[in-house]
């Protein structure tokens, strides 16, 4: 059963759908009590990180993830800001992240010049993933994805990195530490290739994950 994280930010209701048309189960959370039962949970996340993680605190979640994460282990997929928030900390305020894994989020240097790239960075990208994660198998060559986003997640450690993007040079896409996963793109928004990730996130077992 995915448990997919209805906080207010992020469209979790999409979700949702596609896994109701795959043929995986899943439901909405909205409380402590929807994640019992649980295998793998979904994190959402649009806007600002300290709105973010307000409403998550006020959701009364936060106890609750921390022990199906970190206590049982659960898979989770956070997604744009909620994978922002994995992190210990953000350029974008002052609240603490999870601290799930260790880095923070920093803006994309802003810059004039003619040909430069611009903010946000919005739009479809390639991603380029780590060889054999399961995230993204079966998908050939480079994957695109459907980017919006002004910051981004720098690990502690190069080994969290999964997939890179590159947009002012390299920057991390997807970031992975043993169960705990997080894409910086809207799988939700990138056609046949959000749909396998979101599909190969439902295919990762507690007892098999990536390091």
């Amino acid at each position: 059963m995915i448990a997919i994280l209805d906080y207010g930010l992020g469209n979790a209701q999409a979700f949702n759908d596609i896994y109701h048309r795959l043929g995986v189960p899943a439901r909405l959370a909205r409380s402590a009590a929807d994640l019992e039962g649980a295998t793998h949970v979904v994190l959402p996340g649009v806007g600002a990180f300290d709105w973010a993680m307000a409403r998550l605190r006020a959701s009364g979640l936060v106890e609750a993830l921390d022990q199906a994460v970190l206590g049982r282990r659960l898979p989770v997929l956070g997604i744009c800001v909620g994978m922002q928030i994995l992190a210990n900390r953000s350029d974008e305020g002052t609240s603490a992240g999870l601290g799930w894994i260790t880095g923070e989020v920093r803006k994309f240097p802003l810059t004039s010049s003619p040909g430069s790239s611009r903010l946000p960075h919005m739009g479809w990208n390639d991603v380029q993933p780590s060889p054999g994660h399961p995230l993204f198998a079966g998908m050939e060559g480079s994957p695109r994805f459907y980017f919006l986003h002004s910051y981004f997640f720098l690990p502690a450690s190069p080994e969290s990195v999964a997939s890179t993007t590159d947009y002012h040079g390299p920057f991390a896409s997807t970031v992975s530490r043993e169960h705990i996963h997080g894409v910086q793109f809207h799988p939700e928004k990138s056609h046949e290739w959000g749909v396998r990730l979101l599909k190969n996130f439902a295919d990762i077992q507690a007892c098999c994950v990536h390091a």
